[in-house]
């Protein structure tokens, strides 16, 4: 089998370091390996498959020889090495927002629109965690009637704000079974036992940059240029897996069991919807793996042609790690 060498962007972070477990559980490819970091991290080490791979800096002339790059850095970063990476010659697989509304730029979800692909420029971006959890388990219904409106409200784990986020809710937990005073650092407000609506910063209309994401970056990938949505990203107490609950106005009314069974047979979907049996999605069963649960599915009582549904996923492996690598094997085939 042919090899292809691979850089990791971002290496020594979540998203970096849950890249490299991914392309060892899927056995990809993998030649030749360059991790790459802020000179901070250069010199230290990191397992992959029974070998300390050494982490370099990551520079402008880091990435000859390489065939994939997949990016786990933030926008400035994705930005500064995205010219370098393609003058290389290697393909650029981006985790950050930096190129997702480049309409040069496609925005994949493969079990959505692999077709896309095929007309890359050397850069490929990886969409918002809550955005492809969400879209992975409403696409079935998408190919059963056209969706024209989506009504969601996220509830998002403290680990998509990065490492930082379970410390810091371990540790206010803690302080506050000792009635110690918590300090928020990663979060604007106090997270343990807590609710925060607020992910992202306010924009003219009233909704947050995370907000937006889903009906910007659903309308791009669904290819539904007048998809409208109206979201509300909520930061909760959990360590891992977001959850979703959307209404799907779609242009005829789907039934509840046409619903179950096209989910129940859509890629990357797990139907686990038995309210009688107390059976439906949650964040605990969805960790650390890469299918989208989708339940409590049922007729949108306001409008005689929607859908409500509830989803949960793990938004740091297919919501970041996973979708990306998804993304490179892609390019194997093509």
């Amino acid at each position: 089998m042919k090899k292809y060498n691979v850089a990791i962007l971002g290496a020594t972070g979540a998203v970096g370091r849950e890249m490299l477990k991914i392309l060892a559980e899927r056995d990809f490819p993998v030649g030749k390996l360059r991790l790459l970091a802020s000179s901070r991290s250069a010199g230290s080490t990191i397992p992959f498959k029974g070998q300390d791979i050494t982490v370099q800096e990551a520079r402008e002339d880091a990435f000859g020889g390489m065939d994939i790059v997949l990016g786990a850095a933030e926008n400035d970063i994705a930005k500064k090495f995205a010219p370098a990476i393609k003058a290389a010659g290697a393909v650029f697989v981006d985790n950050s927002s930096a190129f997702r509304l480049d309409p040069s730029v496609p925005l994949i979800i493969p079990e959505i629109n692999p077709e896309d692909v095929s007309w890359h420029k050397g850069l490929i971006a990886n969409p918002n965690c809550t955005t492809i959890v969400t879209l992975v388990a409403v696409n079935a219904l998408k190919k059963l009637s056209p969706i024209k409106a989506m009504i969601a409200s996220s509830y998002q784990a403290v680990s998509g704000a990065g490492a930082g986020g379970p410390k810091e809710l371990m540790e206010q937990v803690e302080a506050l079974s000792r009635g110690q005073q918590v300090q928020s650092k990663v979060f604007q407000y106090q997270i343990a036992y807590n609710v925060i609506p607020q992910i992202g910063g306010f924009n003219e209309n009233g909704y947050t940059s995370e907000e937006m994401k889903m009906q910007n970056e659903g309308r791009k990938i669904l290819h539904l240029p007048e998809l409208l949505v109206t979201c509300t990203c909520v930061r909760v107490p959990v360590v891992r897996s977001h959850s979703v609950s959307v209404s799907v106005i779609t242009e005829r009314p789907i039934s509840v069991e046409e619903a179950r069974e096209a989910i129940a047979a859509a890629p990357g979907c797990r139907l686990v919807d038995d309210p009688a049996s107390k059976r439906y999605p949650m964040p605990l069963e969805t960790s650390d793996q890469d299918t989208v649960f989708v339940g409590r599915i049922r007729r949108d009582l306001t409008n005689p042609n929607g859908l409500a549904l509830w989803c949960c996923g793990d938004q740091v492996r297919k919501g970041a790690a996973t979708n990306a690598v998804q993304i490179a094997e892609l390019l194997l085939e093509k």
